[in-house]
């Protein structure tokens, strides 16, 4: 649809859905309306039954470079207190199903923030990826020192932050900040086949382990553990429980459905 910020395509592969940021002159910046967009396409998709995974592209070019500075430039303190933009990435970060980013060029800022909140990562060898919230005299506010943090350790994200200097994919490959990288033709059709791997998997499994994997990023041990054991017991009410271990034992390929 013409102007939107977003643009969705649902089921490019059985239950798969893609969204495309869409602001390319502005090399995808993350403005306030965009966002509202953007959480209000991936809360809808996340109560559609027909999806099971959803995948989050920019152009190739730029995923996202960094947040709208022209939004933010003349505000004060008290304006950014009342604008409460994180309430929006909060909502993103509270998706049941599985977001996988397809990322090229530039990943900066509140772009790589927002990557962050998705599950996986799929990077083109164009990609770099960065946090120069510094060089403006500012720092990230959304997420960019803690969840960097706990995924690459003091040390790397101390040079990432308060250099602001950019890596590269392999960089970010060898911190474990994507999954993989591949050339810049097909990143998005990596990320798509990757979507359509998890679709195939029984999706209450995949949502419950998804939940138990986020919580091991806020527990101690003990109480990831235990949360993790709930989850695993309650999904043997399910259905899907019962087909995949009946197709198992019985060697034919399952059929999930979702129950």
């Amino acid at each position: 649809m013409k102007n939107h910020l977003v643009l969705v395509e649902n089921q490019v592969r059985p239950g798969v859905a893609l969204l495309r940021l869409n602001r390319p002159k502005e090399l995808n910046a993350l403005n306030l309306e965009l966002m509202a967009e953007l959480r209000d396409a991936l809360q809808a998709l996340d109560q559609d039954p027909t999806v099971r995974v959803m995948v989050l592209t920019g152009n190739d070019k730029a995923f996202a470079a960094g947040a709208d500075i022209h939004q933010m430039s003349d505000k004060s303190a008290i304006d950014m207190l009342r604008i409460d933009q994180f309430s929006t990435w909060e909502q993103i970060r509270r998706l049941k199903k599985p977001l996988i980013a397809a990322v090229s060029g530039f990943v900066l800022g509140g772009g790589h923030e927002l990557v962050m909140h998705c599950d996986m990562v799929i990077a083109s060898e164009s990609t770099r990826i960065g946090q120069p919230e510094i060089m403006l005299g500012i720092m990230p506010g959304a997420g960019g020192t803690q969840r960097l943090t706990r995924q690459i350790g003091k040390i790397a994200a101390m040079e990432m932050v308060l250099t602001g200097k950019p890596i590269g994919a392999g960089r970010a490959y060898e911190l474990g900040l994507v999954n993989k990288v591949v050339p810049v033709e097909i990143y998005l059709e990596e990320a798509l086949k990757l979507a359509a791997e998890i679709a195939e998997k029984a999706p209450l499994a995949v949502r419950l382990a998804k939940e138990a994997v986020l919580k091991a990023q806020d527990f101690g041990l003990s109480e990831g553990l235990e949360f993790e054991r709930k989850n695993f017991y309650l999904l043997f009410a399910t259905q899907d429980q019962k087909e995949g271990m009946d197709a198992f034992v019985n060697k034919r390929p399952p059929s999930f459905q979702g129950q």
